[in-house]
């Protein structure tokens, strides 16, 4: 079967997969890594075809690599269509957040949709601004779950024949914390999720709702982390 045997040695993507060690150091939610890892997808038009690569921080931070690098294509110019998927280790800057409206706006016929795997300094108040401005400008920024996750495997990794679906299983709590921190900030609310370092080795992700957290976000959100339930009458 085909997914015994490892990625096809005839995948045109084969040379730009990242080693697995790479997508479990970059991606685990639980680490928090000081490096972004970018993986991306692009669908040019109509085309069915997608093509795929990686890129990590340089000098720069990725998401300026990634806009340096497609926008000196002398094929992209602005009355390209095309769609793009991000799959980041880490959202972006408040910086690359402007970046992003900016390579946008000067291409409007290209849509973004960004997934990442936590939230990079989420407490600083331009950080949560600049992605609240990104949705604005019409971005979509999810946290990626366990499909997510699947996916990156499948297509950006060089797993080892026999472990197509061996992909990290990751803690569910943490993505649906991120996912509640991220729907916080694009409401506008005050951050809910504390995250703390101690001594290098323990990161613990403490849970701060308030009452405004109860009273702005949907009941359904909030039961999906867990963290509350549903009053029950008996009769």
């Amino acid at each position: 079967m085909a997914s015994d045997r490892g990625p096809s040695a005839g995948d045109a993507t084969l040379r730009r997969r990242i080693e697995p060690w790479e997508f479990e150091v970059s991606f685990d939610p639980r680490e928090l890594s000081k490096e972004t890892r970018l993986l991306y997808e692009i669908k040019w038009g109509k085309s069915q075809r997608i093509w795929r690569h990686s890129g990590k921080n340089t000098t720069k931070h990725v998401e300026r690599n990634f806009i340096e690098q497609i926008t000196s294509e002398r094929r992209f110019h602005r009355s390209v269509s095309c769609c793009i998927i991000w799959f980041l280790s880490w959202s972006p800057c408040w910086e690359c957040s402007e970046a992003i409206r900016e390579f946008l706006k000067q291409h409007p016929r290209v849509t973004l949709l960004i997934y990442v795997a936590r939230l990079f300094q989420h407490m600083d108040p331009r950080n949560r601004q600049g992605l609240r401005d990104l949705t604005h400008s019409g971005v979509t920024i999810q946290i990626m779950g366990p499909t997510e996750y699947d996916y990156c495997w499948r297509y950006f990794v060089n797993y080892a024949p026999g472990k197509e679906a061996h992909w990290p299983r990751y803690p569910p709590l943490l993505m649906k914390l991120y996912a509640l921190e991220l729907h916080c900030i694009i409401l506008g609310l005050p951050p809910c999720l504390n995250i703390s370092r101690y001594q290098n080795q323990l990161t613990l992700f403490r849970p701060i709702l308030r009452n405004c957290h109860y009273q702005m976000i949907p009941p359904h959100i909030l039961l999906h982390t867990g963290l509350i339930q549903l009053p029950l009458t008996w009769r």
